[in-house]
């Protein structure tokens, strides 16, 4: 348990992620705070958690958000889209001296995380660690675990093989603000910086490894992956390429949410994450397999707050997972939720 206490405030608690979240957090041990936006949804979700304090706070109310964090050891940011909550919660947990950890994919978002947050979190002796979700923070744990002692690398290929993507709402409504905040254009990371761009990104094929195989792709399907892995290693190339299945099911109006299939709450949909990191002659591989793209968020979020809590980061202020944790140690303990191996050696 953490020596600075164990309640911690989930905001976005209702939300599909944040049950997760708030459902591993007790199973480890902790006191969630639900808060978030909706105090009806808060509501019908503490009737599911008797004894759970709830409480609301909009985000453009800085008392109500203190009241959230009050007494709470860290928060943890769930409620998209984040280029709307990040930054009122981060101011939040600085007023209050609290780690804040958020599952944010919106690129923008943790960008402005990184650039707006980094000298005054340090400065705060505060950390605070964007993306740690699938997208972002797993992919970044994969290439810095794959990577050892290496500080950087030429090339980092981070390919999402998912058998098909169900979105939720708050996926969709995060999706309509990045675009609006990149003017319709798709964005990559080359050259060590992003580009944004108005053509259509090409299509490739990409061997998986078992049980995917050979898949078509979406190359340059850009994800968190471009602002965690850059922000600690030396690479000029980040890409990111996603499976044309899912890439389609998240472009459809008509794909559904999630539907649970186990006592849990978990989807059917599974995962191949495979990760390349080239630098010259020299290729290393790291591989990631599990389901549920939502409810794996969860165990990596609370993960990232129980070594923050208990003192077992490498770093204050803003920082990747990569940077903050020690990524294979990391990986190990996430081993009950996503298999991991690097070029055949399991973690």
């Amino acid at each position: 348990m953490s020596a600075l206490g164990n309640m911690v405030t989930v905001y976005g608690a209702y939300g599909h992620t944040g049950r997760f979240v708030v459902a591993e957090l007790r199973r480890r041990g902790y006191l969630p705070l639900l808060a978030g936006r909706d105090p009806e949804k808060l509501q019908t979700l503490a009737a599911a958690w008797p004894g759970l304090d709830v409480r609301p706070a909009a985000v453009d109310d800085p008392g109500a958000l203190d009241r959230a964090l009050a007494g709470a050891a860290m928060v943890i940011n769930c409620a998209g889209p984040f280029a709307v909550t990040a930054a009122p919660l981060l101011e939040a947990a600085l007023r209050a001296g609290i780690p804040y950890v958020d599952v944010a994919a919106e690129i923008e978002a943790n960008f402005d995380t990184f650039r707006l947050f980094a000298d005054r979190a340090r400065g705060a002796g505060v950390t605070v660690v964007p993306a740690m979700a699938f997208y972002g923070g797993l992919g970044d744990l994969l290439v810095t675990a794959a990577l050892g002692d290496q500080a950087g690398a030429d090339e980092v290929h981070v390919a999402y093989g998912l058998d098909s993507w169900h979105p939720t709402d708050g996926t969709r409504a995060a999706g309509v603000v990045s675009r609006e905040r990149r003017d319709g254009r798709r964005v990559r990371y080359s050259g060590g910086r992003l580009e944004y761009r108005d053509d259509q990104p090409p299509v490739e094929k990409w061997f998986f490894p078992q049980p995917l195989g050979a898949r078509a792709v979406i190359a340059e399907f850009t994800m968190a992956d471009v602002v965690t892995i850059p922000s600690h290693l030396a690479v000029a190339e980040v890409r990111t390429y996603m499976t044309v299945e899912a890439a389609q099911d998240l472009a459809g109006a008509q794909t559904p949410a999630p539907v649970a299939v186990d006592a849990d709450g978990r989807s059917a949909q599974s995962f191949v994450v495979d990760v390349l990191v080239r630098s010259g002659d020299d290729e290393r591989r790291a591989v990631a397999r599990g389901r549920d793209i939502y409810a794996v968020s969860a165990p990596l979020a609370v993960e990232a707050a129980d070594r923050i809590l208990t003192g077992r980061t490498r770093t204050v202020g803003v920082a990747s997972a990569g940077t903050a944790f020690d990524a294979r140690d990391f990986l190990k303990a996430l081993s009950p939720h996503i298999e991991v191996d690097f070029g055949g050696e399991a973690v």
